[in-house]
């Protein structure tokens, strides 16, 4: 089989910016007016504090075995998933992310509470039995 020749790629320095080119055109448009503005961009951190999340404990489909669900987190994917390892850690236990649904093996209610109590999310509440 023969040896593929690819063509050299581009050497660029570090401290060349690609986008240079671009601050000399003057007509591009003005950017948009809807852009989010830093309140904005702060206000999302600290919406955490106001998910009501619910710590539940269910057996269903799980051959007798209990997992902890935290249902009711309206976040991005990357910082539910962040939270769900953050909490699998804390707990020392095993767990997955699916569907929006936190899911924590065994009992953990109490502890993922006092956890999540502990992160600033102050609307979190242990809901059945």
């Amino acid at each position: 089989m023969a040896k593929k020749n690819y063509a050299p790629k581009p050497t660029t320095q570090p401290d060349e910016n690609p986008f240079a080119a671009l601050s000399r055109l003057s007509n591009l448009p003005p950017p948009p007016d809807n852009l989010p503005q830093d309140e904005a961009v702060a206000g999302a951190a600290g919406a955490k504090q106001h998910d009501p999340l619910r710590v539940t404990v269910d057996r269903k489909y799980r051959r007798g075995k209990s997992a902890t669900l935290i249902t009711g987190f309206t976040g991005d994917d990357e910082v539910l998933q962040e939270l769900g390892k953050t909490l699998k850690v804390q707990c020392g236990v095993g767990g997955s992310v699916k569907d929006g649904v936190i899911i924590i093996q065994g009992d953990q209610r109490e502890r993922v509470v006092d956890i999540l109590l502990d992160l600033g999310y102050r609307n979190t509440k242990a809901a059945g039995g």
